[in-house]
């Protein structure tokens, strides 16, 4: 006869007090694979708890739907004010509000795989997935602000050590934290440590790395941001509308409401509205232009060249049309086709994929942090995928690589002497001089000031 293997415990969060998962309750390794939660049986007490409470009568499950819609609406609504809100108020607290949805949505995903009773056991369990957390943040945000931001922190005497050493100083953050986890296995919980162990990074390149592109995106202009998140909620909207009002085929067995004439109906709505929202946002620059200035807001504007995608271009129709007629029409109305396609088509696989992760542990929603909407994660899942496809797309097919100060001076920092520096800066002060740009007053100044090369 076979040895049972030894129970393992997973934390499962219910609707209410009679669906969590009691103590007691153990899954053994012949009825699950390893790491996987199954339903146990129920003891005595719990099938006399389900006799004594009677199944709600029709009357009382209306009124919860009721409370539950009406809970729904009005944070819906909240979250759209707070949104456009901070949209207009500037880029800065967009940025605050990923970076929360950020932080929020990872310890969503960690905290339904965690197991308080071993956590509680073992030192460090919960700190070490929150250093993890800081250290990828801090790479990964410290990546973006030089990359971005090159002409304000390669002159700052504070900050320039930082920048030049970013890579170095972030993988030695994670190798303390990699050392101090060695450092803290037990015997006894070895299968439980490395299980999070590897739960926190699957979670820190599934919302923290995919959030980074997010960012990336603000970055570039508003516009690649708010469009890919208003292509993926248009979607989830009309994939319900149209399923309810002609869906028959279901789609996907992970979740049984989505039917393939929704699938395919939203997409042609997404489509329709991706063309026209389009049509609005070209014609504002603070949507279209790159971040240059982090207090600029909708009222004060942003100022730029805009890139060529924005700009419209003459199309003729094909010769066999005989129609000798020419429009003139954005590249950006081309590109939205393909933004749009991949939020009705590939990016639902994210909340698929969210789907099966919540079947597998056995809970409904990933938290509570929306009341009537469940935990960030879930209104989140399709957009972390989107906003990294658009960061791709976007550095694939439109955007326009040219030298920028912020270019220029890294490579005159970290590749010339300082000798050569003072040359650079004497050259471009002549050149300046003969094109009429400035006086000769400032060539003579930095003549003088500035030491001869040896």
């Amino acid at each position: 006869m076979a040895k049972p293997g030894r129970g393992v415990q997973f934390q499962h969060r219910g609707s209410n007090a009679h669906e969590a998962r009691r103590p007691s309750e153990i899954i053994t390794r012949g009825d699950s694979q390893p790491g996987s939660p199954m339903r146990a049986s129920m003891n005595g007490k719990g099938d006399a708890s389900k006799e004594e409470n009677p199944p709600p009568t029709p009357a009382q499950v209306y009124e919860k739907k009721k409370q539950t819609f009406v809970t729904r609406t009005i944070w819906t609504l909240l979250m759209i004010f707070a949104f456009f809100t901070a949209m207009a108020a500037g880029h800065i607290y967009i940025i605050l509000i990923v970076t929360a949805i950020q932080i929020v949505s990872f310890k969503e995903v960690i905290a339904i795989a965690n197991v308080p009773s071993r956590a509680r056991n073992l030192k460090f369990t919960r700190s070490l997935n929150w250093y993890f957390l800081a250290t990828t943040m801090y790479f990964l945000y410290g990546e973006s602000v030089i990359y971005y931001f090159k002409h304000i922190v390669l002159v700052d005497k504070v900050l320039l050590p930082f920048a030049t050493h970013h890579r170095f100083i972030s993988f030695m953050l994670y190798i303390t934290g990699f050392v101090f986890f060695v450092g803290s296995l037990e015997k006894g919980h070895y299968r439980f440590q490395f299980t999070q162990f590897a739960w926190t990074h699957m979670a820190l390149y599934l919302i923290v790395v995919q959030a980074h592109f997010i960012m990336n995106n603000i970055f570039e202009g508003m516009i690649w941001l708010f469009l890919p998140a208003s292509l993926v909620i248009t979607n989830d909207i009309f994939a319900y509308i149209c399923g309810i009002t002609f869906g028959r085929t279901q789609l996907i067995k992970l979740s049984p409401k989505k039917t393939v004439e929704g699938f395919v109906g939203a997409w042609i709505f997404t489509v329709i509205f991706g063309i026209g929202m389009t049509n609005v946002l070209i014609r504002y620059q603070y949507f279209i232009c790159p971040v240059n200035d982090l207090g600029a807001n909708f009222w004060t504007g942003l100022y730029c060249n805009p890139n060529p995608v924005f700009i419209p271009q003459p199309y003729s129709l094909p010769a066999w049309t005989h129609l000798d007629k020419t429009y003139l029409i954005p590249p950006i109305q081309f590109h939205i086709l393909v933004f749009a396609t991949f939020a009705s088509l590939i990016a639902p696989f994210g909340g698929f994929f969210a789907s099966g992760l919540k079947r597998t542990f056995k809970v409904k929603d990933f938290g509570e942090s929306i009341p009537g909407h469940g935990g960030i994660t879930d209104r989140m899942d399709c957009q972390f995928i989107m906003g990294m496809f658009t960061f791709m797309y976007f550095q694939s097919f439109i955007a326009v690589y040219k030298a920028s100060v912020g270019s220029v001076m890294e490579t005159a920092i970290q590749g010339l002497t300082g000798e050569e520096q003072i040359e650079v800066v004497r050259g471009l002060a002549k050149y300046l001089v003969n094109q009429g740009v400035v006086g000769e007053t400032l060539l003579d100044c930095l003549n003088g000031q500035l030491p001869l090369r040896r």
